[in-house]
């Protein structure tokens, strides 16, 4: 069997909704225009498209030990580096000859001591992104006070000034983060097919917050806007500190970080195809989570917030030769790529130990893979168990639960918890309860408590 290349494409903070192929040109929100991303819907038309891809652990860095090594991180790992006795995918397929490179600016992977550079051959760090402690002089020319007011704390405050301090020297788009991420991987692919068997994973932070796109590419925002820039919104409730004109400009920043990421991934894509490799490799292109914007009143993530917004994500898988392409409503989670891919090339007797279960029959036309999914952040007692058409979120005592019905009511706002009981029993047993910080099911108006198990 000739042997494949692989390359992994991870775009962090990435909404299912802001990729076009999903949407198919509809808008998210009233006032700002549909996100249009024309080269992950090419790509998507030469892949298996996942709708219903889940992370299990959230957010950054227990996602990426979930991608990297195959194993879920909820309920048993919180935030914490790649410890030493971790197997990787860099480090199996270094057994079998493949020569790998990482080429990121998640600068999380790098900070001191993450050790997510484990098994590589070779290492691009992109660094400056968000809050990197790369610039420890103040911007000069950047007004901070031009991004944020007299409502933004002091805290918040450091954090926009941080990141123009690192970002303020940005003139040409090749300057921004994402022209350089797959700038920098796109050498790496040239000065490399060289080799007989090759490993890329490439890990863009934007569309992360702070959202600063180039000039061209803030094309989702209102002329008529005349406030502040905010790039970086505060936590919390919205209603409590921004205008409707505040959350849709923001909303309009983020779809153009969205839109400039696209392309600089296009850019990269032509380069895959211009190195002779795309048609003896396997792409797989995925974001880690989606992104909060205060579609349930909140910006940013947080364990509380377990909605599509946060959890539906863009997962696609391209075979050598793009075929066969096609949209699939197969249950898969993140744990689930690693054996996938290792199986594809051959490697199935590596993946044995490993939590995640291939879904290379999916690959290949099957429409079933998992019966459940379950989300949630380690340190929050809020989990989500979704089956494809149910999402029933589990609240700390005290809370309502909820349950959504996502082909009725995608944008989750009819709690159906009271009304579809047998439901919320249904998906709340479909994991023990040493996933959940609680042990008690609770709807409002039934007698007792439910145990989750």
């Amino acid at each position: 069997m000739e042997s494949l290349n692989l390359i992994v494409v991870v775009i962090d903070s990435l909404r299912q909704d802001h990729v076009s192929h999903y949407s198919e040109g509809r808008r998210v929100f009233r006032n700002v225009p549909a996100c249009k991303t024309p080269n992950l819907d090419r790509f998507a038309g030469e892949s298996v498209v996942f709708s219903d891809a889940y992370p299990s652990g959230l957010p950054t860095i227990p996602v990426r030990t979930e991608l990297m090594t195959g194993q879920f991180t909820l309920p048993y790992k919180p935030w914490s580096p790649m410890y030493p006795t971790e197997i990787t995918i860099a480090e199996t397929l270094g057994r079998e000859g493949y020569v790998s490179g990482l080429v990121t600016d998640t600068y999380h992977l790098f900070k001191p001591g993450m050790n997510f550079h484990k098994g590589f051959d070779s290492f691009n760090w992109i660094r400056g992104q968000e809050y990197d402690a790369y610039n420890s002089a103040p911007p000069t020319k950047k007004r901070t006070d031009d991004y944020v007011d007299e409502r933004f704390d002091d805290r918040w405050r450091r954090l926009v000034e941080r990141f123009n301090a690192n970002t303020e020297d940005f003139e040409a788009e090749e300057d921004w983060f994402p022209a350089k991420v797959f700038s920098t991987a796109a050498e790496w692919l040239r000065k490399n097919s060289i080799h007989k068997k090759v490993f890329l994973w490439v890990d863009s932070f934007d569309p992360h917050e702070p959202w600063d796109p180039p000039a061209a590419y803030d094309r989702y925002t209102s002329k008529d806007y005349m406030g502040l820039r905010i790039i970086l919104p505060m936590g919390g409730e919205a209603k409590d500190w921004a205008t409707e004109e505040e959350t849709d400009f923001i909303r309009g920043l983020y779809a153009g970080e969205v839109s400039f990421v696209d392309y600089c991934f296009g850019e990269f894509y032509a380069a895959v195809r211009e190195s002779g490799l795309l048609d003896s490799s396997v792409v797989a292109v995925l974001a880690d989570h989606g992104h909060p914007l205060a579609d349930h009143g909140k910006f940013l993530k947080g364990g509380d917030r377990l909605y599509n917004e946060l959890l539906k994500v863009p997962f696609m898988v391209r075979l050598p030769g793009g075929k066969p392409a096609r949209d699939t409503r197969a249950l898969v989670q993140f744990p689930d790529l690693a054996p996938t891919l290792l199986e594809i090339m051959g490697m199935k007797n590596d993946t044995y130990s490993m939590h995640g279960g291939s879904f290379l029959s999916v690959l290949d036309g099957a429409d079933t893979h998992r019966e459940f999914a379950i989300s949630g952040y380690y340190e929050a007692p809020d989990r989500c168990v979704r089956d494809g058409k149910w999402s029933y979120i589990h609240r700390p005592e005290g809370q309502p639960d909820e349950l959504y019905d996502l082909e009725s009511d995608p944008r989750e706002r009819h709690n159906l918890v009271d009304e579809k009981p047998d439901e919320a029993r249904r998906l709340a047993s479909a994991f023990g309860s040493y996933f959940r910080r609680e042990s008690q099911l609770h709807i409002k108006g039934l007698q007792g408590k439910y145990e989750l198990s």
